[in-house]
């Protein structure tokens, strides 16, 4: 008998895998299957599938298609010098404006300035003589206050030793004794006796003839 063969993929390689085992494998798990719903293996919980939270949409920005504004302000300054002001109108995608200030040396500058999408930004600048230089006023710092303070003469006395405290060396006497002296005998006067010396006679020579 010729048995079908059939080819399954695998992680590491290519199994040969016969239509006998494939029959054998269903049968085991059916024979699994079985067992649980009898109650004999246990039955492991179905996981449960959190569905994810719809994302939340973010509004979109109003559009004005034709934006429309204008404004305006002016400052004078007595105290610093500081002329300036400016004002701007907005029509749609067309703005037009100006504005002006002083300059340090006696001038008004004025600027006219337009912007459209066709021409883009222009700007036309001009320059006025005031007559005057600015003045700016100066504001200065107070300066400090010196305080006074009376330093009292300073009295300096005469270094002040300390008495040392070595103590004066002291010497200890000697320990050699003192040398004893014996006395020397005195010698005794020597008698000296008188001898009596007896004469002494010579005779002549007798000669023979």
């Amino acid at each position: 008998m010729r048995r079908a063969q059939a080819w399954l993929p695998n992680a590491n390689n290519m199994i040969l895998v016969t239509a006998l085992q494939i029959q054998q494998i269903f049968v085991v798990f059916a024979a699994f299957v079985s067992l649980a719903q009898a109650g004999v293996l246990p039955a492991y919980p179905v996981p449960t599938v959190y569905a994810a939270a719809p994302a939340k949409l973010l509004a979109a920005e109003e559009y004005d298609p034709h934006p429309s504004y204008q404004f305006a302000y002016e400052v004078q300054d007595a105290l610093t010098g500081d002329s300036k002001s400016q004002h701007e109108v907005r029509n749609g995608d067309v703005v037009q404006g100006q504005y002006s200030l002083v300059d340090p040396d006696g001038t008004k500058r004025t600027v006219d300035y337009t912007a459209d999408p066709h021409n883009g930004f222009n700007a036309v600048v001009r320059k006025d003589p005031l007559g005057y230089v600015p003045a700016v006023a100066k504001v200065l710092a107070p300066a400090p206050a010196k305080l006074a303070v009376a330093h009292a003469p300073v009295a300096y006395s005469a270094p002040v030793y300390p008495a040392s405290a070595y103590p004066a060396p002291a010497y200890p006497a000697p320990a050699y004794p003192a040398p004893a002296y014996s006395a020397y005998p005195v010698p005794s006067p020597v008698a000296y006796s008188s001898h009596a010396v007896a004469p002494k006679v010579y005779s002549l020579p007798a000669y023979y003839h």
